[in-house]
C-alpha cells in the first residue's frame, strides 16, 4: 500500500472504482482486485482524516491554553 498518495488522489480513485462497480464496467476477474484496492484506499483516507483531526484538535487545545493564559 502506497502512503505517498494524498487524500484527494485516494478519494478520487475510490470514487472511480465505485462508479465502475456500480455501472458494471468491471469484469468478475477484476472485481476482487478492485475491492482490495478500494479497501487500501479507504484505509489511506481514514488514516489521513484521523491524523488531520488530531492535528486540528491539538491546535485548538493550544489556542484555548493561550487564551486561558491571557485571561489570567
Amino acid at each position: 500500500m502506497s502512503e505517498a498518495i494524498n487524500y484527494t488522489e485516494a478519494f478520487n480513485e475510490l470514487q472511480r472504482i465505485v462508479t465502475e462497480i456500480e455501472e458494471g464496467e468491471i469484469s468478475v476477474d477484476e472485481l476482487s482486485a478492485k475491492v482490495k484496492r478500494a479497501a487500501q484506499l479507504i484505509k489511506i483516507c481514514r488514516k489521513k482524516l484521523t491524523s488531520t483531526e488530531e492535528d486540528v484538535n491539538k491546535i485548538l487545545k493550544e489556542l484555548e491554553e493561550k487564551d486561558a493564559e491571557q485571561d489570567s
